[in-house]
């Protein structure tokens, strides 16, 4: 088995293939082990890859530079494949798991439970840090874990509020570990690391793209029971998180607030859609203690 996790993480890094190439290596040959003796005109046949794509693949494949750079991670960070036993079980039911995840801080956070994704608008409103105080920190206070994506506005603000009451954290990040995003978060991150748990999909020398964050999100969702929205405008990226949460099965909580606010309307269209309204933490916690029975970490 610690064959097959080096030969995945290997693999992962390598260019000119995506995750669900990797799902079609791995039913080909659950050991990976043959993919080394295919040329890259077997490959782009077998895989159904363009030839450019097969090559570089290839090419990676051999590169002892990627083999080193490998090594210095497996050092410095921990990573977890999907073959290994602390492997979130949670994840491997949703759609497009995450074949390998780089961790930095407390795994063990991996193993408990409650775990609620809170998110929210970039751009909060100047209430957004009392409605975390009153429906965020009594969980925090209970031993919860909130989850979220180290993004600037609801995101941080409840990283930081699980930080500074002694609870528990983990963030999932749109970059590696050597591109912290946003700037303004390093801090923020070097306390996580510290006190919680970060993960992230990408390899520690990947810098944030655009489509790293959508991404990312299903990894928030399902990690969680559920998904609690504080503010999300009508056009919010929040949404894409609620989205893969509904699909994934989980919960799904949203703050009402006034009619007059812009930050409320997301979280109108949620409830109007069939999202929980929140009224107070009970409403969540009720809900945990109704699930927990048959909740899998």
């Amino acid at each position: 088995m610690e064959k097959v996790r080096k030969r995945l993480i290997h693999i992962h890094r390598c260019r000119g293939i995506t995750r669900r190439t990797i799902r079609k290596f791995i039913h080909y040959d659950p050991t990976l082990k043959s993919i080394y003796s295919l040329n890259a005109s077997e490959i782009g046949q077998f895989f159904s890859l363009a030839p450019n794509k097969a090559s570089l693949f290839y090419s990676d494949l051999r590169a002892p530079a990627l083999k080193v750079k490998i090594q210095h991670d497996m050092k410095t960070f921990d990573i977890i494949t999907a073959v290994d036993g602390i492997y979130p079980s949670v994840l491997k039911t949703i759609k497009d798991k995450p074949l390998v995840l780089y961790a930095l801080g407390n795994l063990h956070l991996l193993k408990e439970n409650p775990l609620l994704s809170v998110i929210g608008t970039r751009r909060p409103s100047h209430e957004a840090m009392l409605k975390l105080k009153k429906y965020v920190l009594p969980l925090i206070q209970k031993d919860w874990i909130i989850v979220s994506g180290l993004a600037k506005g609801i995101d941080s603000y409840a990283h930081q509020m699980a930080i500074n009451n002694n609870g528990k954290t983990i963030a999932v990040i749109g970059s590696g570990f050597s591109h912290v995003y946003p700037r303004q978060n390093i801090q923020l991150f070097h306390q996580i690391a510290a006190k919680g748990l970060l993960l992230s999909e990408y390899p520690p020398d990947t810098p944030p793209e655009r489509f790293h964050f959508p991404e990312r999100n299903r990894i928030i969702s399902g990690l969680s029971f559920g998904t609690f929205v504080i503010e999300a405008t009508e056009k919010s990226g929040t949404l894409i998180t609620v989205d893969q949460a509904l699909d994934q099965g989980r919960e799904v909580y949203a703050l009402p607030g006034s009619p007059l606010s812009p930050h409320s309307t997301g979280c109108h269209q949620m409830i109007q859609d069939g999202s929980k309204l929140v009224q107070e933490p009970e409403d969540i916690l009720e809900d945990w203690e109704r699930m927990e029975p048959n909740w899998v970490i």
